[in-house]
């Protein structure tokens, strides 16, 4: 499977099998509308050869915001922002799908607008503050609240949705044990914790219909003690495919995780890329759908040799927001390893300074402006 091989996904013609994974811009409005700022940042990743562009997570509903900046996905107001967007990335020859999340009890009131709700009433370390236990009106609220945002996302021109069940976040939620203590049809056994997960993916497809990419970013385990595991990831994965998911990406980790968690740093060589390629290709022997795995990659070799027996297709979010254009450089025969340091610090200025960027880029090219002079 070569990595610049063009492909089809459910109908969706890519270019090839490189992806941006989701990661927060922090380049939204107060109220969750896209900005120019965030159009742009889209634009430059169509453009630099991206087979696909997912979107920083969209929350569904108020109440599941997380971070300033975040994008909102939960009202109709925004559709002449979201049309920019979309049609921006594609007159850039870019595919653009929307990444859809509640964050549930891994938000605050501050962000939430009122009390945090999570599957159960517990307070673990990746919570902020202690939130209540999800009722069932809750628990159906939500799985609507999805359902109306895929459908947005398709009528807004987006080219495909993914389920953020991964990083601790709702959905995850349901899937750890360690998060969910319920004793009713939503909790206990496997069956039961993955049944908000399906119902979320069920409404989703109900709405958007067979011919529209759903993607599920997933993780192959929360690298937590009490957390999901792996062999649960698998089955969960087992029950996506069956149900006719088109792929589903492999991450792993919560806030909780420590060293195992989802954006590790000092990646300097080969040897400590595709930290969740493992768990990929576990996942990947056990379903007949496509899968992509992110964590780590800054390598072409490292890629291509992943593609040749652990996955479908490779995720990266960090070295993109130093090189937009690092596809077409490895393209154009420039296979020098991403020049991302994994040093975090691009995250900083989304809070700041109202969007994310290469802190280290910056310097660099102050530094050489100023030798110019």
């Amino acid at each position: 499977m070569a990595l610049f091989s063009e492909n089809i996904l459910n109908g969706l013609v890519l270019k090839n099998r490189l992806v941006r994974s989701a990661t927060w811009e922090g380049m939204c409005d107060q109220d969750g509308s896209p900005t120019e700022r965030l159009r742009d940042c889209y634009t430059a990743l169509a453009r630099g050869g991206i087979g696909l562009i997912i979107t920083g997570f969209a929350f569904v509903r108020a109440d599941g915001r997380q971070l300033p900046g975040k994008m909102g996905i939960h009202t109709d107001e925004f559709a002449t922002e979201m049309q920019e967007l979309t049609e921006a990335v594609h007159l850039a020859g870019g595919k653009i799908c929307l990444q859809l999340v509640h964050a549930g009890g891994q938000t605050d009131s501050r962000n939430a607008g009122c009390q945090p709700m999570a599957p159960s009433a517990v307070k673990v370390e990746q919570y902020p503050e202690q939130p209540r236990a999800m009722n069932f009106a809750d628990i159906q609220g939500v799985v609507k609240a999805f359902r109306s945002a895929a459908g947005r996302a398709k009528t807004f021109g987006f080219d495909a949705v993914q389920l953020h069940a991964a990083h601790g976040y709702l959905i995850n939620q349901f899937l750890s044990p360690l998060t969910n203590q319920r004793t009713d049809e939503y909790g206990g056994n496997r069956e039961n914790r993955t049944r908000f997960l399906m119902e979320v993916y069920w409404a989703v497809r109900e709405v958007v219909g067979k011919d529209y990419p759903v993607l599920v970013k997933l993780n192959g385990s929360d690298n937590l003690a009490g957390g999901l595991d792996l062999d649960e990831a698998r089955y969960a994965a087992r029950l996506l495919s069956t149900a006719g998911v088109d792929a589903i990406e492999i991450s792993g980790g919560t806030p909780a995780s420590g060293p195992g968690g989802p954006i590790r740093r000092k990646i300097d060589k080969p040897e400590d890329e595709a930290y969740n390629l493992p768990l990929a290709k576990s996942i990947k022997a056990a379903v007949a759908c496509p899968v992509m795995v992110v964590g780590g990659f800054r390598s072409p070799e490292v890629c291509e040799q992943a593609l040749k027996l652990d996955a479908d297709y490779i995720s990266m979010s960090r070295p993109f927001i130093r090189e937009p254009d690092l596809v077409k450089r490895w393209q154009s025969g420039d296979r020098h390893r991403a020049t991302c340091i994994s040093c975090n610090g691009c995250f900083i200025p989304g809070f700041k300074e109202g969007g994310i960027y290469c802190v280290v880029e910056k310097k660099e090219r102050e530094k050489a402006d100023r030798e110019k002079e």
